[in-house]
């Protein structure tokens, strides 16, 4: 028996060793492969009989030992949408079976990966090298997330609508020390169509600390001029505030209309109402806080000193390209100078990574074993953080596999020999009744 059991017992170490060598083959082969995990063989011991005075040959198995939970090393990369994770984490990503309609459909399965080598497909989705789409939170016009679900990001959204004025902003200094000539300045306002427009602000001295403003809309379709405030300023206000702040608006005319009323820590703004053709539009001018120094004021000097003039305003825009944020947002960029959050992309964690169950393409699924899927945002509750314009290479060590390869090689050709000597006495047993 004591021969059989040496016979058996080296056959298993063959076949350990041999699944050993199998994975340290495909170690090798993916060391330059994105987001790979490596799998180390974990040798377990089965013993048929163990006592006090006997013990009976047993056997040898190799099953493998994942490192999913292993990070490899992260690498910079000319892809901007490149991602990496920093930590712990999976980004989940969706695959697709089939289509419908020209658009991709998707396994409901759900699946995870750290292969962040993603990029834009045909039809707008971040895909990585491997096939598998990116999902994320989606987020509204309005950029609020719906946290209910996660769905494959496409970008769609081609086009920025125009946005029409609705706000001013003045920050300027008229001058104490003028004479009785005007002063004046421009803005750029856009309609409801994206069309551009200029509007034409007018001060024209009066009394000590008082100015008066015009406001005249060439482009207005009745052609004249939107009307006139008084603007009083220190002593010159009631009640009086800080010498050179705004202190209030009055003898408005037209469509202006001043939105408060005088007194320190109120804003300094008035209303007015053009019409571009598209119907009546309202604009707010704000000139700052009454009683305050962060907007219009009247200072020492003898020309009009403009250091912001702004507006909220902005033309249509085009499509310019796709970013995304540290903190996962994914953002589209129009050539009008605007930005969109289209998505956020979460990161899922596992109590138990190294259980997940591993697919084609650097690809997991969960399992009972590695406990149910969380999902967080980047860098919070132990997810970990988002790199951009990075890639994790695989946590294959080639020195380490080399060392791993002579160690299975020797064991092998021990239990080789194991089975040469073993049939050889054999033999003998079998020759001794010739």
């Amino acid at each position: 028996m004591s021969l059989f059991g040496a016979l058996t017992t080296a056959i298993s170490g063959l076949n350990a060793q041999s699944a050993a060598l199998g994975y340290i083959s495909d170690n090798v082969a993916n060391s330059q492969t994105t987001g790979f995990k490596r799998v180390d063989a974990n040798f377990i011991d089965y013993i048929t009989q163990s006592t006090r005075t006997t013990s009976e040959s047993g056997a040898v198995l190799a099953r493998p030992d994942y490192q999913n939970s292993l990070q490899g090393t992260l690498q910079q990369s000319q892809n901007p949408l490149a991602l990496a994770i920093g930590g712990q984490g999976f980004f989940a990503v969706a695959a697709s079976n089939g289509s419908a309609n020209g658009q991709p459909t998707f396994d409901q399965r759900q699946f995870y990966t750290r292969s962040g080598n993603f990029s834009q497909d045909k039809d707008g989705y971040l895909v990585n090298g491997s096939g598998y789409y990116l999902q994320g939170w989606a987020a509204n016009a309005a950029g609020v997330l719906d946290r209910t679900g996660i769905s494959p990001i496409q970008v769609s959204q081609q086009t920025f609508n125009p946005i029409a004025t609705t706000i001013m902003d003045l920050q300027a200094n008229l001058p104490a020390d003028a004479t009785t000539n005007p002063v004046n300045t421009q803005v750029q306002v856009y309609d409801t169509l994206g069309r551009q427009h200029m509007v034409t602000l007018n001060f024209t001295p009066g009394a000590a600390n008082t100015w008066t403003l015009a406001l005249n809309v060439p482009d207005d379709i009745a052609a004249v001029a939107r009307g006139t405030v008084q603007v009083d300023f220190g002593i010159g206000a009631t009640p009086a505030v800080t010498d050179g702040t705004v202190g209030d608006l009055a003898a408005a005319t037209g469509s202006i209309t001043p939105t408060a009323t005088p007194g320190a820590g109120n804003p300094a703004s008035f209303t007015f109402i053009t019409d571009f053709g598209q119907g009546p539009q309202t604009v707010t001018m704000n000139l700052g806080t009454f009683g305050q120094s962060n907007g219009l004021t009247q200072f020492a000097g003898t020309t009009l000193n403009v250091s912001n003039l702004g507006q909220n305003g902005v033309p249509q825009g085009a499509y310019a390209g796709i970013a995304i944020q540290d903190n996962g947002n994914v953002m589209v960029n129009y050539d009008n100078g605007q930005s969109r959050m289209i998505a956020r992309v979460p990161l899922v964690n596992f109590n138990e990574p190294d259980q997940l169950q591993r697919l084609d393409g650097q690809a997991f699924m969960a399992t009972s074993l590695s406990g149910s899927a969380r999902i967080y945002d980047a860098s919070s509750n132990g997810a970990g953080k988002l790199v951009v314009g990075s890639t994790e290479a695989s946590n294959v060590d080639i020195a380490t596999e080399f060392s791993k390869l002579i160690v299975a090689q020797r064991a092998y050709s021990a239990n080789t020999k194991i089975v040469t000597t073993t049939d050889q006495m054999l033999q003998d047993t079998i020759n001794m009744s010739r």
